[in-house]
């Protein structure tokens, strides 16, 4: 579903501020991105400003600000990059629980990447297309590749490997980090390949999905939990469903060549969910029906 531009989510970055001296960080980052789009429209005014003919001014003049929005973000990205090695090279990143109070020093540390991340991370979203979302993920140490689509959902920018063709869920979340009470838990969260994580759902901190496995929609796993691969998992917390027959080798084999759209749902009941409506049947047949799909279900669960 395609989603306006307003409503897109993409990396997000948490808003806790263990110390007010670490907005110097933030604003240190807005002042320096915006140098070179001052510079950009200096020279370009020099060049184009004719007062008398001031037609080709106005009519670059769109360009120029795409140009210098994208100068804008990949500057902030540069010095937060630049800042972030300075931080780390002081206190390395890492996983653990931690106290939620100033005196700890990996939650201030938390605090202050996070607040390096935010301006580049805020910037990077409201560009109308979504590479530049995949440049912050990638910089700041998001394992991804460009056939995810991340940008529906919340996505942490640290401890997260995404395998390819990852798809998340409008208004899910996807975290590394998560406080709970008066403690701070960093693990790292691996997303395997062909998975699909649905609306709302949330992945807390430390979760392994498998690979070609489905989170439901408005499901939540718990922390540091293992999804099994080929699973389609629902539920808080998140439990088996069923097997996930989507990506198996030869299904568009087994379905054929079929007309249209409807045909083909049709075959595939047929072949794998035996669905009927539930007027037509009786009580009793529908009580059988269920069981010939929880027995169909454990034969495939022994086969594979």
């Amino acid at each position: 579903m395609s989603v306006p531009t307003s409503m897109r989510v993409g990396p997000f970055t948490a808003t806790v501020l263990v110390k007010k001296k670490y907005l110097i960080f933030y604003f240190f980052l807005m002042w320096v991105s915006m140098i070179p789009i001052l510079l950009e429209f200096w020279f370009y005014w020099q060049w184009l400003w004719d007062p008398i003919r001031p037609v080709h001014f106005y009519i670059w003049l769109p360009l120029l600000v795409f140009g210098m929005y994208v100068t804008m973000v990949f500057t902030s990205l540069f010095f937060a990059k630049i800042l972030l090695i300075i931080v780390n090279s002081i206190h390395e990143p890492r996983e653990g629980v931690f106290l939620r109070d100033a005196s700890d020093k990996d939650y201030r540390y938390w605090s202050l990447r996070n607040t390096i991340k935010r301006w580049p991370v805020w910037l990077a979203h409201k560009f109308p297309f979504p590479f530049l979302d995949n440049v912050c993920f990638k910089l700041f140490g998001v394992k991804t590749k460009f056939t995810n689509s991340l940008f529906e959902g919340w996505v942490d920018v640290e401890f997260i490997d995404f395998g390819d063709n990852v798809v998340v869920g409008q208004s899910s979340t996807v975290q590394s980090s998560v406080i709970i009470g008066n403690l701070l838990i960093i693990r790292k969260t691996v997303i395997g390949e062909n998975v699909r994580i649905g609306a709302h759902a949330i992945v807390m901190p430390g979760t392994h999905i498998g690979k070609n496995s489905v989170l439901a929609a408005n499901s939540v796993t718990t922390v540091e939990q293992e999804l099994e691969a080929g699973w389609i998992y629902l539920g808080v917390p998140a439990k088996k469903f069923k097997k996930n027959r989507f990506f198996e080798d030869g299904l568009e084999d087994v379905l054929g060549q079929v007309g249209d759209v409807e045909e083909t749902r049709k075959k595939y009941e047929q072949l794998y969910i035996k669905r009927y409506d539930k007027h037509h049947t009786s009580y009793k047949e529908r009580k059988e029906l269920k069981k010939e799909i929880r027995e169909e279900e454990r034969k495939r669960s022994e086969e594979t």
